[in-house]
């Protein structure tokens, strides 16, 4: 199966996100693979669930945790409930999302321990999943201290649950099956070090030993995306988290992340998040005063 290197920007105000969206029943034949950890809740719905080397059928609901750069796919092949629509919750997150020392101090070493396993991909059993479900629910509408709390308690019930197993074998190590994955880290590392300065396709393509025409190729082929989307969308995450800390309006907010003509960036803001970085900010500050009331 084809492997696809996928990358997510997170909003400003984000450290983690958590979505939900309804499934179309097919059978995918490509392999996703991410840096980030996630957790996928799926629902109404059975199929065929592929990660790493482990190949089973699922029948839902069915909660799993995996990994940086663990290869996974489910293929959905049948609704349970026709009268329901078949969906699924998932969560991304950097492990050290609440600091690089979280997981060194004492009280984390179970979470720890999840995380080390997680790399094979766990999937969650009995009542866990409809636990895990109540505070995966509730943090699509909590908001900032609260969605953070709500994500520990969930975090907390995986680290002391014995209702798990492990998918993919011991040998299976999804760094190295995934040859080119420490490539495009390298290349999304230098494009987050360096998006407010003018980034060329040359001096990327030198940075992982390629020409700029194999280099495109291997990235499109890798993330199905281009270097210039890749730039774009950390420009812009980082132009909405810019607004959002108030710090710069709109042109300051150009300028700073990387633009330096306005009417690209304002085009662009809208392309990826859909609303122009004025709407953006009534939109946040709308839901912020609903939460005030």
């Amino acid at each position: 199966m084809k492997q696809i290197f996928e990358n997510f920007v997170f909003p400003g105000n984000q450290s983690f996100t958590v979505t939900v969206k309804t499934l179309e029943m097919k059978r995918y034949t490509t392999f996703k693979s991410h840096v980030h950890f996630e957790i996928a809740l799926i629902e109404n719905c059975r199929g065929k669930r592929l990660i790493g080397d482990s190949i089973e059928p699922f029948d839902t609901p069915e909660l799993v945790l995996l990994g940086s750069y663990l290869p996974h796919c489910w293929q959905y092949q049948e609704v349970k409930d026709p009268a329901d629509e078949p969906r699924v919750y998932v969560i991304h997150f950097m492990p050290d999302f609440l600091g690089s020392e979280m997981l060194e101090i004492p009280e984390m070493k179970p979470l720890k321990e999840l995380f080390s396993l997680a790399a094979r991909g766990v999937l969650f059993t009995g009542d866990t999943v409809g636990k895990a479900r109540v505070f995966i629910r509730q943090m699509l509408t909590d908001n900032d201290f609260n969605r953070i709390v709500t994500f520990l308690q969930l975090l907390h019930l995986l680290t002391i649950t014995s209702n798990y197993q492990v998918l993919s074998s011991p040998y299976y190590n999804s760094k190295e099956t995934f040859a080119d994955g420490h490539k495009i880290r390298e290349v999304l590392n230098y494009v987050y070090s360096n998006f407010r300065n003018e980034i060329s396709l040359q001096e990327v393509a030198a940075l992982v030993h390629m020409s700029t025409t194999g280099f495109c190729r291997f990235f499109k082929q890798k993330t199905n995306k281009t270097l210039t989307d890749v730039i774009q969308e950390v420009r812009i995450g980082y132009a909405g988290k810019l607004l959002l800390e108030g710090a710069h309006n709109v042109s300051g907010a150009c300028y700073e992340c990387g633009y330096n003509n306005l009417s690209n960036f304002n085009k662009h803001f809208r392309d990826i998040k859909g609303c122009s970085p004025t709407e953006f900010l009534k939109k946040f500050q709308d839901k912020a005063d609903a939460y005030a009331k």
